[in-house]
């Protein structure tokens, strides 16, 4: 398998396993360097080296517990030591690796794959690689797993509630979720011996939403949204006209349309609840589909770039409540108000 550029942890992720044989994956960020891909979708790293005309390889451990940084500082000492003579083959010193050391990034990189998209579904996968991308990893993500204490945990959670003009409590209670998950895990499989989680408790209060917003206002809302251009306001006008969660409509693609039949299928990767939901389509929102511009040859229905959805939609909401006047609402209290029919009785 050839990749020509300097492997990242995102293109690492994003190999696919041959079942019949073995890959192998040279990072041109390294030279010497290779990533081992097995039929099992097991990573590894080696170093291939020169000595007396012959072309040698030494391992040095498996992906992710060896970082691709920690692989490349080792392939570049291997590589000076043959420089000076040595030969990793037979000094067991210069070929040794240290010993392993599960990090964070390492534990989730793990977790990830082997528990949260197998057992879960790639949509929860992606929403808890979210919050470990955001928060946790710039956090503690170098940090052993074994070091990690409740006062990080705690220092973790305050960041994240503290963020921003107005705080994100909400925000640190998922994250103190999949932080939770995480350690949980590494516990069932021995990389610590305390989970630093136990005894945490939500640092944000979370208040049952049940704001439906009366005719006029959704009316009010509506209108906003069509002064508003391309994908933003339709985008808005989907929420209404469909009923459909903000995530669902923002990655909507092309090929999930079928406008002469006029339905909208959800994917099970991208529902809730994992199963295919299929959405019919008012004559509104099949004319407001037709209505869309198509940005190049993306399949993305609402987008800014053509390669990916439209994000920024706390912009949008502020956009909207200026332009609106209704104030004290969520974009997901337009899903609550279509359930309660009042849309219908406007």
């Amino acid at each position: 398998m050839q990749i020509d550029k300097p492997l990242s942890d995102v293109t690492i992720r994003k190999l696919k396993p041959d079942p019949d044989k073995r890959q192998e994956v040279r990072d041109l960020g390294a030279q010497g360097l290779y990533l081992l891909v097995q039929p099992t979708g097991a990573l590894s790293w080696a170093y291939r080296y020169s000595r007396n005309g012959r072309v040698l390889k030494t391992t040095l451990g498996p992906y992710p517990a060896v970082t691709l940084a920690e692989a490349r500082r080792q392939a570049l000492q291997i590589r000076a030591a043959v420089a000076n003579g040595a030969d990793p083959q037979r000094d067991k010193k210069a070929t040794k690796a240290p010993a392993e050391v599960m990090t964070v990034r390492g534990a989730a990189a793990r977790f990830l794959k082997e528990h949260t998209a197998e057992k879960n579904g790639d949509r929860w996968a992606a929403e808890t690689r979210r919050y470990f991308e955001k928060d946790i990893l710039p956090a503690i993500g170098d940090k052993p797993v074994k070091d990690v204490g409740k006062a990080d945990i705690r220092d973790l959670l305050r960041a994240v509630k503290n963020r921003g003009e107005h705080g994100a409590p909400i925000a640190a209670n998922r994250t103190l979720a999949v932080a939770r998950k995480l350690f949980r895990w590494c516990l069932s499989e021995d990389h610590v011996d305390v989970d630093p989680t136990v005894g945490l408790a939500k640092p944000g209060v979370e208040q049952q939403r049940d704001r439906v917003l009366t005719d006029d206002e959704l009316a009010r809302v509506s209108r906003a949204a069509e002064g508003m251009t391309y994908p933003f306001g339709p985008a808005v006008r989907m929420l209404i006209l469909t009923g459909a969660r903000r995530e669902e409509v923002g990655a909507m693609r092309w090929s999930e349309v079928d406008l002469d039949a006029k339905t909208w299928t959800l994917p099970s990767a991208r529902s809730k609840n994992g199963l295919e939901h299929v959405t019919p389509l008012s004559d509104d929102a099949a004319a407001l589909l037709r209505s869309l511009p198509r940005i190049g040859h993306s399949q993305h229905v609402f987008t800014t770039t053509g390669s990916t959805p439209i994000s920024g939609w706390s912009a949008v909401k502020d956009r909207l409540d200026a332009a609106s006047g209704v104030t004290g609402w969520t974009l997901h209290d337009l899903r609550r108000t279509m359930a309660t029919g009042a849309w219908a009785r406007r």
